[in-house]
């Protein structure tokens, strides 16, 4: 392979080359791992990568292996602002190859809700593990919590939203 480079053009290219390859890829590009943990989550339907015959399964700790992500909101369950912490929505999505226009969500009371996926692309939505900098119980609305930013933008201080922010989340489903 002969590259048309003038010698320090060439040197810089492999340079920028070389790092490129240093940098991790998205967590979705590489193979998903088996948990090794209870799980807490199952992703099926058009999703691209599978751990668990034909779905993607986590545990708190795969989850905890995205990028994470925390802000401070109000919510109307709880009387002041709190912090949520966990992946973001769409870094999930990216991790298991979803391609999809909807997410059916259902909780561990078996409480159903449709997201539209472009809620995850729109707003920094996360899938919460954490309030207040602590894993959340079931009795707490865990183990896992589908959190709007609501104060980060007007938009988001509606029914619509509210409705789905589901807790206790147990399955995705990718539509």
């Amino acid at each position: 392979m002969n590259l048309a480079f003038p010698l320090g053009t060439r040197r810089h290219a492999l340079a920028v080359l070389l790092a490129y390859a240093a940098v991790p890829w998205p967590a979705g590009a590489s193979p998903l791992p088996k948990p090794k943990g209870r799980v807490v989550l199952t992703v099926e339907g058009a999703i691209e990568r599978r751990n668990q015959g034909a779905q993607a399964s986590f545990d708190l700790a795969m989850l905890e292996a995205l990028p994470q992500h925390r802000f401070v909101t109000r919510t109307p369950w709880d009387d002041g602002p709190v912090a949520f912490s966990g992946p973001r929505l769409r870094d999930l999505l990216a991790a298991v190859g979803a391609r999809g226009q909807q997410l059916r969500a259902t909780a561990l009371n078996d409480y159903r809700v449709v997201i539209p996926i472009d809620d995850a692309q729109r707003f920094d939505v996360i899938v919460a593990t954490r309030k207040n900098d602590a894993p959340m119980a079931v009795r707490e609305k865990g183990p896992l919590f589908i959190v709007y930013p609501f104060d980060s933008d007007p938009v988001l201080r509606d029914k619509r939203y509210y409705e789905r922010s589901i807790w206790q989340l147990k399955a995705l489903v990718v539509e």
